[in-house]
């Protein structure tokens, strides 16, 4: 018995997604549950189990391609020995039919054998849903020549990714598997690193080239998300540099404290804490502009979204119900979200319903910045990178210069319903937390 296992709709109300990467090769031997590959929507990354057992007979669908939700992905049988193949009658084509034609690769419905309704309804996975009118297959964008991944060999289908990308044909990588099948370890061990590029144009004097990615998944929607906000909201950026010494002080003594152990402790969770308490006194910070309706939407909850930077695009997932937590529960699911964000595979769920952001650009040692606002929010929080400067610290007659540790906080609003005033205050209580924590003490 064949299965052919069709691109699931991962119930993100998407039509198409790109496979990313396989997790299995033909001839393998899958269990259902067993991850097949990850595939790219335009939200997150996801990995998809097989629905069946047996044994991988045919991969249909190339990594880097774009496919609609319904479309074969992946054929599991019983056995290796299953794979169909073409009758005498139809493997050698006439004269006549030899030539190639559109009308001639699409069978008729006289002549195509029918499914099964095993195969007319595939099983689904839990939670997910399947379009099956949807199975037009998008045409594929490459940068490197088709030739350049070699053809009639065999490869893992990483592996031939890696050599579209860097422009290897793999017809002149020789395996080390005794099977003969190439891995991406063949291409490393070999000392294949050529970039892929752009060819120059005849007669060009440029000593370079140029590398072309093409625009889609999370990239994607995060440049039209950030487009929408830039022209539909009127932003306004504040901002205060503050004396932070004391922030560095308490994490210091946080990282020493065995409650803290399993946590990674820094100045975001203690930037994070203030920003939940100053919220209190101002709590338009965590409303939003709902146009549609008219009305001014202000949540009595707080889903803290904490911006991440991954290999694919910044993804914003944030933690439900942040100002109900403790600094070590904060502190933990803060740590899981950005490790999970890191990776790229962030669920859509994470990323849903946030009331307000905090972006950290001090890690790429920036100063500051007027970030936009995410989607969905009204406010958002930048925290810039902490240096040690000289600071006049004392009054009067005890007034001095001391080395201390610096940051600037900018505040990005929706100037609709947010004036300056509520923005103001509410970037003064965050500041003077963080510039002394035991001001927590008064909210």
């Amino acid at each position: 018995m064949v299965n052919e296992f069709r691109l699931p709709d991962v119930g993100e109300g998407l039509t198409e997604a790109e496979i990313v990467e396989w997790h299995v090769a033909v001839g393998d031997v899958i269990k259902v549950n067993d991850p097949v590959c990850d595939i790219e929507t335009a939200k997150s990354v996801v990995e998809l189990p097989s629905p069946y057992a047996g044994v991988v007979q045919e991969l249909l669908v190339e990594v880097g391609t774009e496919v609609q939700v319904g479309t074969p992905i992946i054929r599991i049988g019983d056995s290796l020995a299953e794979t169909s193949a073409p009758s005498p009658e139809t493997s050698a084509p006439s004269p006549e039919t030899s030539a190639p034609s559109h009308e001639a690769s699409v069978p008729s419905p006289e002549t195509s054998a029918p499914e099964s309704e095993e195969h007319e309804k595939p099983l689904t996975l839990v939670g997910y849903g399947s379009k099956e009118d949807a199975v037009v297959r998008r045409t594929r964008t490459v940068s490197a020549p088709a030739a350049a991944a070699g053809t009639g060999v065999l490869a893992k289908p990483t592996a031939r990714k890696a050599a579209r990308d860097r422009g290897i044909d793999l017809s002149g990588v020789t395996p080390a598997r005794e099977d003969g099948v190439i891995t991406t370890a063949d291409l490393d061990s070999a000392g294949f690193d050529t970039v892929s590029f752009v060819p120059q144009e005849p007669g060009s004097t440029s000593g370079g080239g140029e590398r072309r990615e093409p625009i889609k998944g999370l990239r994607k929607q995060m440049g039209q998300a950030m487009v929408d906000s830039a022209f539909t909201l009127p932003h306004v950026t504040i901002w205060t540099t503050i004396d932070v010494t004391r922030t560095s002080d308490l994490v210091a003594g946080l990282k020493a404290n065995r409650d803290f152990a399993e946590v990674r402790v820094s100045p975001l969770l203690v930037v994070a804490k203030a920003t939940l308490l100053a919220m209190r006194r101002t709590p338009i910070i965590n409303s939003w502009w709902d146009e549609a309706a008219q009305e001014i939407v202000f949540k009595e909850y707080v889903n803290l979204g904490i911006a991440a930077a991954t290999p694919r695009g910044l993804q914003v997932p944030n933690v439900k119900g942040a100002d109900r937590m403790s600094l070590v529960e904060l502190g933990a699911a803060i740590n899981e979200l950005t490790d999970v964000a890191r990776t790229g595979k962030t669920p859509p769920a994470d990323q849903a319903g946030g009331t307000f952001t905090i972006t950290n650009i001090g890690p790429f040692g920036i100063d500051g910045g007027a970030p936009i606002i995410n989607p969905g929010e009204s406010a958002i929080l930048s925290v810039g990178a902490i240096k040690r400067q000289p600071w006049v610290v004392g009054e009067g007659d005890d007034e001095r210069i001391e080395p201390r540790d610096v940051c600037t906080l900018a505040l990005s609003f929706d100037h609709r319903h947010i004036d300056g005033e509520a923005g103001s205050r509410f970037l003064a209580d965050v500041a003077r937390i963080v510039g002394d924590p035991s001001a927590a003490l008064l909210f």
